[in-house]
């Protein structure tokens, strides 16, 4: 097959895949799963049940009745490759292992080979040019997709942000070219620079923003729903969590805190009210 018909199939099969392009799963590798299982359930509310994969425990987390993300044991093999407790979300795609190739020809990089899932779908981990890691995931499923949840479901993924060794401008480029990002729009942070706010057929995703010196590389992080967040950094510090940042509003009148679980992974909380 041509490049070109190569092209050609992967800009059809995408525009037929309604996934394509979306956050669609949220994965927390752990030095810890039950007591990661624990803390998260008393924090975020998430129910918590068994995925039944041979060969390998995973845990699946659920809001609203249906299943958002996922908690693993980080291996001994992984610990000592340098992986760390930490949340990676999975990027839909048509086509895993000729969007794995794009992303290595636009200067990413493939860190794991495209395999399959059983009774998942088909995935590779990946990371943009400037360092983030991200997952790529071909769902098993074609048909139908479910009916989204609330956009204010309490343990609902509702944020995505990305701070980026290249700067807003050309992290949102690369991810434009490859999942068809648009900008919505920029707001003005003075000093740390531009927070490009992104989305995608018109609903807004998350934003893009210039790695603060704080953070030691690029790197993705996902914001949930709780309902009052004061209430949620009760429970955070009451379960051995740390909160460095926050709780603050943000433009719209929402608030959202920065924390970090007892295992030293980095997540975020969002409510309407405080």
């Amino acid at each position: 097959m041509s490049d070109t018909e190569t092209t050609e199939r992967v800009a059809t099969t995408d525009k037929a895949a309604p996934y394509h392009g979306s956050f669609i799963w949220y994965e927390l590798m752990t030095s810890d799963e039950d007591a990661a299982i624990a803390f998260y359930t008393k924090v975020v509310g998430w129910t918590a049940s068994d995925a039944d994969q041979p060969d390998m425990r995973y845990t699946i987390l659920s809001a609203g009745g249906r299943g958002v993300g996922g908690i693993m044991q980080l291996t001994d093999e992984m610990s000592e490759g340098g992986a760390r407790p930490g949340w990676l979300g999975y990027i839909g795609a048509a086509d895993t292992d000729a969007k794995a190739k794009e992303i290595e020809a636009a200067g990413g990089r493939v860190l794991m080979e495209p395999g399959d899932i059983p009774n998942v779908g088909r995935f590779a981990m990946v990371a943009d040019p400037g360092g983030a890691a991200f997952y790529l995931l071909t769902p098993l499923s074609q048909g139908e997709e479910p009916k989204p949840l609330d956009p204010e479901t309490p343990g609902k993924f509702s944020w995505h942000e990305l701070y980026s060794s290249l700067g807003d401008k050309a992290a949102f480029d690369f991810y434009a070219d490859q999942f068809g990002w648009e900008t919505v729009t920029e707001m003005d942070m003075g000093p740390m620079g531009i927070y490009r706010i992104f989305g995608q057929d018109g609903v807004q995703l998350g934003g893009m923003m210039n790695k603060p010196e704080n953070i030691p590389v690029s790197t993705w992080g996902f914001y949930t729903n709780v309902d009052g967040i004061d209430a949620a950094v009760e429970r955070v510090t009451a379960n051995g969590g740390q909160v460095p940042m926050g709780p603050h509003e943000v433009p719209g009148g929402s608030w959202i805190v920065q924390c970090v679980d007892p295992q030293g992974a980095n997540f975020a909380l969002l409510s309407q009210t405080r």
